[in-house]
């Protein structure tokens, strides 16, 4: 079988679109992209370099004899549906592809739709407001909304956005920090009440009775009072944080975990594999945060780095995913 891999490398965006330190955190690197073409090599079949952005397209339109697209492009710009660029081109060519629909992709990149969704199927989630513009910035209660908060975009991810200067203690800081990150990442903020406990992550693969790849508790090294798991401990987790899997938490809560993961990814249309990231309470109560339909797929990766801790080789997950998204094209399975 011929497989196009899809992908965003970071050396591949121009310079100038890095309006931010961050600007290309969810891209990846060469390493990510040469282990998910050899773990699919290794599974007999060709693998076609594709690229992303007007790369991806001119390999499409030129002709190739791709029988499907393993993806896992994010998407250039700063458009909340930046994600589903590739899918939707692929659609349009009636080209099967790995992951997620544009839809999906699309809603999930949006943190506030997503919690909105989410919160209408019984799932909880921390409160928030969402500043759409320095024009709504007065109309903000900023002394009666919660805090500690998170301040973060409306319509990142890989934490983008989320330093240390996110987390906010009244409501000064709150406006001083959504006020930066408007100007910074030109897009609505979210300010979201902080839950102050653990902060898991669940990996899911599959479809119609997706698997429950694991869950997986970061724990900081250093005692502190509020702990968030920002870009800067997630460039460094070698040296700041444990990944604890699987989780050591309490049997109500991980029953309570799997649940509200996989109501999300059901809710939310999610396919082939997704990871759905939480915080958890001093009661052991579970908070949705957010959920990624396109996870990461490095070696630095939660969903790789949990799956290793549980037995699987890198190889396994990227298999995994693959494998689940033939079953959805019964032809290709058969081939």
């Amino acid at each position: 079988m011929n497989i196009g891999l899809a992908c965003d490398l970071k050396d591949a965006v121009p310079a100038e679109n890095n309006l931010v330190t961050d600007a290309l955190e969810e891209y990846d690197s060469v390493e990510t992209v040469e282990i998910i073409k050899a773990s699919l090599e290794n599974g007999g079949h060709q693998v076609t370099m594709l690229g992303g952005g007007k790369q991806f397209l001119d390999g499409m339109t030129a002709g190739s004899n791709i029988d499907i697209v393993f993806n896992i492009a994010e998407g250039r710009g700063t458009y909340r549906s930046r994600e589903a660029q590739v899918p939707s081109v692929l659609e349009m060519l009636d080209i099967p592809y790995t992951g997620s629909d544009p839809l999906t992709l699309a809603v999930c990149l949006d943190k506030p739709l997503t919690k909105k969704l989410v919160k209408l199927e019984g799932v909880r989630t921390p409160d928030w407001v969402l500043v759409t513009g320095t024009d709504t910035i007065d109309k903000i209660p900023w002394t009666v909304l919660k805090y500690p908060s998170i301040v973060k975009p409306a319509f990142e991810g890989s934490s983008k956005g989320v330093h240390a200067t996110a987390l906010v203690h009244d409501g000064e800081e709150a406006r001083k920090e959504v006020c930066s990150q408007l100007r910074d990442y030109r897009q609505p903020v979210l300010c979201e009440e902080f839950i102050d406990g653990d902060e898991v992550t669940v990996g899911i693969i599959g479809n119609k009775n997706p698997d429950i790849v694991g869950m997986m508790r970061v724990l900081p090294r250093k005692a502190t009072k509020h702990f968030v798991y920002s870009l800067e401990v997630k460039r460094d987790w070698q040296v700041l944080v444990d990944y604890e899997c699987p989780a050591e938490l309490g049997q109500k809560t991980l029953e309570c975990l799997r649940e509200d993961s996989l109501k999300a990814y059901h809710t939310l249309g999610c396919r082939d594999f997704s990871r759905v990231d939480f915080r958890i309470d001093a009661q052991g109560t579970p908070y949705f945060i957010e959920i990624n339909p396109l996870p990461g797929l490095g070696t630095y990766s939660d969903l790789i780095i949990m799956a290793l801790k549980l037995g699987w080789t890198h190889e396994n997950v990227i298999r995994s995913v693959f494998n689940a998204a033939l079953e959805r094209y019964p032809r290709l399975a058969c081939a």
